[in-house]
């Protein structure tokens, strides 16, 4: 989204095929089951209303990714050691977070696997269908191997698009009411939805691993930015296409029908049964192995990106360098997360959620993407980035849009967390 610059010799040399690579990793990371849910009921609810705002959450993830990757390429420096660079407050509110963070959605990924797979496969049940799920991810990233991982990725996008596009497909959509849904326009009762739809269209805290799997590909200096920027904007095309599709099937299948599904993962199920009612149960089992692969694609994600985000902290808080092996894929400290997201919270699958870990999730979790655009907007508009990369009007314009929407989201979310409402 920032200004661009010349190609270079480096950029020149990368084939085609693999411009997109680390954008398409940060985006499957980023829709997980509840991003999905969240999108099917706000096509039950609304319809195409808010097809619009899928186009908005694109967009509003294509300049945060955009920010941190060209943060990352023009300076070298990976996004911790920037958050560092403005205070001692960033460490504390981001060493606490990611540890909580790491333990409860390790139990909400293994969950989410566990669900999908117990629907499609049974035989199991979904806590040990989920604990197979979090031993699978484990032993896929435990190595390090960037490449190994890309592919992974690349192979569960790949079956996220075809069942998903496949199933709005197979509703035959009504052109002509969708594409009055890119008119912006906020039905009644539905603002939470509305920031909701828009600020879930594709992650949270694994934007800002994107800096991280740049440097894992190879990508590490300004001459990639101009392939960083079609990689990022690529990635989130994808996703738009496949939340888009999730809109249609909401729209078309629960809207149009009157037919309600639960919220969590477990209205993937419910809607599962409904192809399965609908068209027969090879359109359920089609629906549920897209399910199983958006929820493995994130687990699988964030057992890398964040273990790599986890291994730079830690490396720099005990006065090493991101450079350090210790700071990288396969290091220690890298491993050491990969654990800590696996085993314990399979506890939790067993005994259930702790009421105060879930407050503190939840909050801790609402304030990270304002925390983000604001702290991009902090590093891209200073001298601690080189003044020919750093933010233009049209960028600052753009992620203080982004930092606005993402507050009120934080504040309904925090809200929810205190009051249970």
């Amino acid at each position: 989204m920032a200004d661009t610059t010349t190609g270079s010799t480096e950029q020149s040399t990368v084939p085609r095929w693999r411009i997109v690579g680390p954008g398409l990793v940060v985006a499957a990371t980023g829709v997980g089951a509840a991003d999905l849910v969240a999108t099917l009921i706000a096509g039950q609810k609304f319809g195409y209303t808010l097809l619009w705002c899928v186009v908005v959450g694109c967009v509003m993830k294509i300049v945060l990714v955009e920010g941190a990757g060209r943060y990352s390429l023009a300076t070298g420096r990976t996004i911790f050691e920037g958050w560092r660079s403005l205070g001692a407050w960033t460490t504390w509110y981001f060493g606490p977070y990611i540890v909580i963070w790491g333990f409860v959605y390790g139990a909400a990924a293994m969950a989410g696997t566990g669900l999908a797979l117990a629907g499609l496969l049974g035989g199991l049940s979904v806590t040990w269908w989920g604990i197979l799920s979090g031993l699978l991810g484990l032993v896929l990233v435990w190595s390090g191997r960037y490449g190994v991982f890309e592919k992974v990725l690349a192979a569960f996008v790949g079956i996220m698009f075809v069942t998903m596009v496949g199933a709005a497909l197979l509703t035959l959509p009504n052109l002509g009411e969708l594409l009055t849904g890119l008119a912006p326009r906020i039905p009644d009762g539905g603002l939470v939805n509305t920031l909701a739809l828009a600020g879930g269209v594709g992650g949270t805290i694994t934007l800002a691993a994107y800096g991280y799997w740049l440097r894992e590909k190879g990508w590490d200096t300004p001459s990639y930015m101009r392939v960083m920027r079609i990689d990022n904007s690529v990635a989130y095309v994808v996703t738009g296409l496949f939340v888009l599709a999730t809109l249609v099937v909401g729209a078309e299948l629960l809207y149009s029908t009157s037919v309600a599904i639960e919220s969590g993962d477990q209205g993937l199920v419910d809607l599962g049964v409904v192809l399965q009612d609908r068209y027969g149960e090879w359109a359920g089992k089609l629906f549920l192995l897209g399910f199983w692969a958006a929820a493995m694609s994130s687990l699988v994600g964030v057992w890398n990106g964040v273990s790599l985000m986890f291994a730079d902290f830690m490396t720099n808080l005990r006065g090493g360098t991101s450079e350090d092996p210790d700071a990288r894929a396969g290091g220690k400290w890298y491993k050491a997360y990969i654990l800590w997201l696996t085993f314990p919270p399979m506890v939790m699958l067993f005994l259930g959620k702790p009421v105060w870990l879930i407050l503190a999730y939840g909050v801790l979790g609402a304030f990270f993407m304002p925390f983000l655009a604001i702290t991009l907007l902090w590093l891209l508009n200073t001298d601690r980035v080189p003044r020919e990369w750093r933010n233009k009007l049209h960028s600052n314009v753009l992620m203080v849009l982004c930092a606005l929407a993402f507050l009120a989201l934080c504040v309904n979310e925090v809200r929810k967390a205190v009051v249970g409402a």
